[in-house]
């Protein structure tokens, strides 16, 4: 078991930073404008955490956090996550997003009708706005309706949803990523 911890990691889109507890990860916080920003976002929401050293199996998820935003495609499924505290509705929805394979989406009423609810993709929504595990619940993989790219509430907001699904190879709307070659 861990006491809750923090720490600060460099990754291909700046300095990102998690927290972790006795039952796995209490959060993930994608890089701010600054380092300080980042740290005081995470801090926030988990004001027990200090930074510490993470311990080897949080080291471990780290390294493929960092894998993945380097382009490995890894699903990172199996990291465990603290979801106590987190309504049954949200539960839901986090699931469905971690089923979601790196390069694909889905969009907020694909996920509303995977969890029987085809009126609950503006719930989704919200479920996701709240997600405090970014790219481990990987809510960049959903879409607005159409394929396009809806909001995102993580630091650089849209900007940086189109990173990550460019990192992955996905693309928006059934068309080419945004950064694939065109052959003339």
């Amino acid at each position: 078991m861990h006491a809750p911890g923090s720490t600060l990691f460099s990754t291909p889109i700046g300095r990102c930073a998690l927290a972790w507890g006795g039952h796995g990860l209490l959060g993930v916080a994608l890089p701010a404008a600054t380092e300080t920003l980042t740290r005081n976002r995470l801090a926030r929401h988990f004001p027990l955490a200090r930074e510490a050293p993470p311990p080897a199996d949080i080291e471990r998820t780290i390294a493929r956090i960092v894998a993945v935003l380097n382009g490995m495609p890894d699903d990172l499924a199996d990291v465990a996550i603290d979801l106590a505290g987190v309504p049954d509705f949200n539960r839901r929805v986090y699931a469905v997003a971690r089923s979601i394979v790196p390069g694909a989406t889905l969009t907020y009423g694909e996920v509303a009708l995977r969890l029987g609810e085809p009126h609950a993709a503006r719930a989704v929504g919200q479920a996701l706005g709240a997600n405090p595990w970014p790219v481990v619940v990987p809510c960049h993989r959903v879409l607005a309706a159409g394929g396009k790219a809806g909001g995102f509430s993580a630091p650089g907001g849209l900007r940086t949803k189109l990173r990550l699904l460019q990192i992955e190879g996905a693309a928006l709307g059934g068309t080419p990523g945004l950064f694939d070659a065109r052959v003339t």
